[in-house]
């Protein structure tokens, strides 16, 4: 089961919309994508590991994180049983799109075009993410800014 420590889940649009910031709402309640090559852990090599910025669960550990030069923080792998998957047929396409399995955030999208040893590339939004460096997995984490 995937670890989260911090903050309760929302339960209401008034308590995310107090969780988090404009660009955060859209790209995780409203399904949204943020810029290419705009968001803070896009070049981010640090050890740790990122975080749901909706509830805290840890979603990704830094030694999954690769540059696939897509503008996104991509990763071959997620933590066990910390992400969703669902079809997106949104926009003309057909997508995986990948969510919080523990507060339905969207977070991007996985496709198979990933390196060994999954094949997996997890294109994920920054504003999606919080990271923490101590890679510690019971640190209170979580945004309530």
């Amino acid at each position: 089961m995937s670890e989260q420590s911090g903050p309760s889940v929302p339960e209401t649009d008034a308590e995310w919309r107090e969780r988090l910031d404009d660009e955060a709402y859209h790209v995780m309640r409203e399904r949204g994508t943020e810029a290419r090559f705009s968001g803070e852990h896009v070049d981010r090599t640090d050890e740790g590991v990122y975080r749901c910025r909706g509830c805290g669960t840890v979603l990704f550990d830094s030694s999954t994180k690769y540059d696939s030069a897509c503008g996104w923080p991509s990763f071959y792998a997620a933590e066990a049983d910390s992400v969703r998957t669902e079809t997106d047929t949104r926009h003309g396409m057909r997508r995986v799109e990948v969510l919080c399995a523990t507060c339905d955030s969207h977070l991007g999208h996985v496709f198979d075009d990933g390196p060994e040893p999954t094949g997996k590339r997890f294109c994920i939004n920054s504003v999606a993410l919080e990271f923490d460096g101590d890679g510690d997995v019971d640190a209170d984490a979580g945004s309530t800014d």
